[in-house]
């Protein structure tokens, strides 16, 4: 998910969260915000009047809110989130979201090797678009991966679970036993290769440079 430009003109240290939205996004944050609120109320039978009593904000701003008609301001938006008992990002999220996401491993999406012998499976909401990446990888005994590369300053921190990891970036390789960890930029060839007879577990974490708009 890419969320809304946010001014940080002052900031709650509590909540580490900017008090003031630009208003150069009021009219993508607006309609989302509406209708997230909506859904959010209505899937705890809430009226207007209880979520004003549980959450301290008016029904008319409520009201005003819900409608498209006004955006509110972090500190509002805390106190209705507070009142609902959801992440603030959850008004701000483009799908269904309460701030907890449960994927069941059934459901993971698995990425297979031609071979068969490397298994990356997504460990976050595969259908979004976000800047972290969360994977487990699985590589067959003597089992071998390689990428020409993502983008530019993308990074790759991974860490071995079980087993013993040879990874390679261009020319260069690195032994990595049970418990050992390596970050890389990956915008450069590099090869995972599994050098033991056993299955090799790891996990990996792939972050995106921050795009800047």
């Amino acid at each position: 998910m890419s969320l809304p430009r946010i001014l940080s003109t002052s900031t709650d240290p509590s909540l580490n969260l900017p008090t003031d939205i630009d208003s150069s996004d009021d009219e993508s944050i607006g309609p989302r915000v509406a209708q997230n609120l909506q859904r959010l109320r209505s899937k705890r039978l809430l009226s207007l009047e209880a979520l004003a009593r549980v959450s301290g904000v008016s029904r008319a701003m409520l009201a005003q809110i819900e409608s498209g008609r006004s955006v509110p301001s972090i500190k509002v938006l805390c106190k209705i989130a507070k009142g609902l008992r959801v992440s603030v990002a959850a008004f701000l999220e483009h799908r269904e979201c309460e701030g907890v996401t449960l994927m069941p491993a059934r459901e993971s999406k698995r990425l297979v090797s031609a071979n068969g012998h490397f298994v990356s499976r997504a460990l976050y909401p595969y259908d979004t678009s976000r800047q972290v990446e969360f994977y487990e990888l699985r590589i067959n005994p003597l089992g071998e991966e390689y990428s020409d590369g993502h983008g530019p300053g993308v990074q790759e921190n991974l860490v071995v679970a079980q087993g013993a990891l040879e990874i390679s970036v261009n020319e260069e390789r690195f032994l990595l036993s049970t418990g050992d960890s390596i970050v890389f930029y990956a915008d450069q060839p590099h090869r995972y290769r599994n050098p033991v007879d056993s299955e090799v577990v790891a996990f990996l974490v792939v972050t995106h440079p921050e795009r800047r708009d």
